[in-house]
């Protein structure tokens, strides 16, 4: 069902036709990355947080993690991860399947600088073995982001 709303989501902008589904799992970015053949860096994850008790989206490269000095400095608050069990109820689609794409009434996406050094990157489509390669104009459009924002750092 969380990739039916995504496939209608992106067929507004006729981007259905990119969706992916692979026989195995994409549910992390490492997953992903095997599973479409590509760089880790390329995966476009999207992890989601509570900002004043609403749920927020951010859409960051693969090989990134939050800052949390710079998050605070973004959302005026302590970076809350979605607890897992009120991912679905909160955003529109499980973990592990987690996109911008038909997502819940209210849920703003933000898109992380991180990105923007790709051509193309590869978010879910709302389960935990689906994606799609998108441009980054592509990605802004069909996404309905608030703001592009430089919350996250790299990794290790």
């Amino acid at each position: 069902m969380s990739l039916e709303r995504a496939r209608n989501w992106l067929a507004q902008f006729g981007l259905a036709d990119r969706i992916r589904e692979f026989s195995v799992s994409s549910a992390t970015v490492e997953l992903a990355a095997k599973a479409l053949g590509t760089q880790e860096e390329r995966i476009a994850k999207t992890l989601s947080f509570l900002v004043e008790d609403a749920p927020v989206l951010i859409v960051a490269a693969g090989d990134v993690k939050i800052d949390n000095p710079k998050y605070k400095a973004q959302f005026h608050t302590k970076a809350v991860m979605l607890p897992a069990d009120r991912v679905e109820a909160l955003v529109g689609h499980a973990v592990g399947g987690v996109c911008p794409f038909g997502v819940n009434e209210g849920v703003r996406v933000y898109l992380d600088e991180s990105l923007k050094r790709f051509e193309t990157v590869f978010p879910a489509c709302g389960t935990a073995n689906s994606a799609a390669e998108l441009t980054i104009p592509e990605l802004e459009r069909c996404s309905g982001y608030t703001a592009w924002i430089d919350v996250c750092k790299p990794r290790g």
